[in-house]
């Protein structure tokens, strides 16, 4: 089975946000990941944190992963762009076997990886 680290951000850290309905749909995630024969890792890093790098590697660390998934938030606003940059970076250095693939929500992830998996094997 393919191994799969998906980082974004712990929902009950965001300030002004309902984390319940963020985590039902990292639930749904989570079974569409069980279904598509892929197994997840989470990294949720804490938003406030002001090192989530740390977090970051130690998970990266625990592979080989097949794929990584940079979601959870971290792609947008445009304020938080520096810490997308070094997410990326840090799984192409930690990581560089791994596909990376990106997600519109927490229950497309699979979808996505699938995408990059496939890209991979036919380059």
């Amino acid at each position: 089975m393919p191994t799969v680290l998906l980082i974004g951000f712990a929902p009950e850290s965001i300030p002004g946000f309902a984390p319940g309905a963020v985590a039902a749909q990292l639930d749904e995630g989570s079974r569409r990941f069980a279904e598509a024969g892929l197994t997840e890792d989470q990294c949720l890093i804490d938003f406030g944190d002001p090192h989530p790098e740390r977090k970051i590697v130690e998970h990266l660390g625990r592979g080989p992963y097949d794929a990584v998934v940079v979601g959870g938030g971290i792609r947008k606003p445009a304020e938080l762009l520096g810490l997308f940059q070094t997410v990326v970076n840090l799984v192409h250095w930690q990581q560089p076997r791994a596909a990376i693939a990106f997600n519109s929500g927490p229950t497309d992830s699979a979808d996505w990886v699938v995408k990059a998996l496939e890209q991979r094997r036919n380059r």
